[in-house]
């Protein structure tokens, strides 16, 4: 095939195609070998879903209902191209009896339009918004895989990891945020075996070349026009976008930032200090020096003093994800935190600010008992050693990987069984960005 990433080449019987690839499944569900025509990208990607304990019987879960949907879809970066989907997609998706479905970055769908009866079909494997079908949950698919492995991807009838959809076959490519490379999420067209061509993947992948370019061309929102973004989550230097230029700060001017930000208010010099310094022999000068390094970096009038403070407004992605647990949108929260905040930080206020972040996510995914955020978190290298969630996923996905971490690391805690670890404070070996 000289096109990997397609599921079908012209010429090929769709027929015949699908007994090879039913053959092929039996032979990996029942022996673990994966053996031809199946595509490379597809067999990784059975190994990866067979790894992320997914059986072929296995339905996909509706994690996003209601008013929380509505209000992650609203603040969904996607939701500016929605338009353009509809309009380069939904003819064809309503006149093929296809499905136009769009989903963020952990392959949670939502929006799912197109021909009624079709939709219809879709809905009853749970293919509906608020759904997650990422590559984890469900298995093999195009939009989950699509965002896995970051590269448009078709997949047709038996090369579908969870039997209920092997009927179906989908295209979907990546969609990304222009400014800062990010996959934002996936656009996919799904339907029947006349979507088993070629041209199928190259449509969804120019569309999604299209919404990435009309991103571009979109002015902010007004209220948000002149506003500094701080992304500090997971990274020991911040990064910075002001007036569409990205500045990577340091260690230090990282923690000033974040406390900044917290505090539009400002804070007084000696606030900022007791912040920043568990050592009390640091003095004033030290502070005024790298506010004044700070003022320089940043450019003439973002920085004010007496008291310091921010001139222009602050998003961050941990006032995020603050803001969306105290919605109670759990699983929106989960989508931003990429990490514990400014993992390798010391500073009194930050360490604070991070093990408050990281402990009321952490309480609220246990509260929630979704397998799949539990195994999200468990699997992050801020988790991995995480008792308490690690228990609570075997309760729910009594996996034997997942039964043999716990039993691990009650051994190296020297906890008894039926005891909690305490929590951790949230902190993390620095990852690499």
């Amino acid at each position: 095939m000289t096109d990997p990433w397609v599921a079908l080449e012209p010429g090929t019987d769709p027929a015949e195609r699908g007994r090879l690839l039913r053959r092929a499944y039996e032979s990996f569900t029942e022996g673990g070998t994966v053996p031809r025509p199946v595509r490379t990208v597809v067999a990784e990607s059975w190994r990866r879903s067979a790894r992320a304990g997914v059986v072929p019987e296995s339905t996909a879960r509706v994690e996003l209902m209601d008013g929380e949907l509505g209000s992650y879809r609203a603040e969904h970066p996607l939701a500016r191209v929605m338009p353009l989907f509809r309009e380069l997609m939904g003819t064809f998706a309503a006149d093929g009896e296809h499905l136009l479905a769009v989903c963020d970055a952990q392959g949670r769908l939502l929006w799912v339009e197109g021909h009624p009866g079709t939709r219809r079909q879709a809905g009853r494997m749970n293919f509906v918004p608020g759904a997650r079908w990422s590559e984890s949950a469900v298995g093999t698919n195009a939009p989950g895989t699509a965002v896995a492995v970051d590269r448009p991807v078709q997949v047709f009838a038996a090369e579908h990891f969870i039997r209920r959809v092997q009927s179906w076959t989908c295209a979907a490519a990546p969609v990304h945020d222009p400014r800062t490379g990010r996959v934002l999420g996936a656009v996919d067209i799904t339907g029947g075996d006349g979507l088993a061509h070629p041209h199928s993947l190259g449509f969804v992948q120019a569309v999604a070349r299209a919404a990435e370019t009309h991103l571009a061309l979109l002015a902010p929102p007004r209220a948000m026009a002149d506003a500094l973004e701080l992304t500090a989550l997971g990274r020991d230097e911040a990064q910075l976008v002001a007036n569409g230029r990205k500045i990577r700060l340091s260690r230090r001017h990282s923690e000033i930032l974040v406390l900044l930000a917290r505090h539009p208010e400002g804070l007084t010099g000696d606030e900022l200090q007791c912040a920043l310094y568990e050592d009390e022999s640091v003095t004033p000068v030290t502070l005024r020096a790298e506010l004044a390094r700070l003022r320089r970096i940043l450019g003439p009038g973002l920085l004010g003093s007496r008291p310091y403070r921010l001139t222009r407004p602050v998003e961050s992605d941990a006032a995020v994800v603050e803001r969306r647990l105290g919605t109670g949108a759990v699983t929106a929260a989960a989508a931003v935190y990429a990490g514990p905040l400014l993992p390798g930080s010391t500073a009194p206020a930050v360490v604070r600010l991070r093990r408050r972040l990281a402990d009321g996510l952490r309480t609220a995914i246990i509260a929630r008992r979704d397998p799949d955020l539990l195994a999200d978190w468990a699997r992050a290298p801020w988790g991995e050693d995480d008792l308490a969630v690690w228990r609570a996923l075997s309760a729910l996905r009594p996996a034997a990987t997942v039964q043999a971490r716990v039993a691990e690391l009650e051994s190296e805690q020297g906890v008894p069984v039926g005891r909690v670890h305490p929590a951790r404070d949230g902190r993390a070996r620095p990852q690499p960005r």
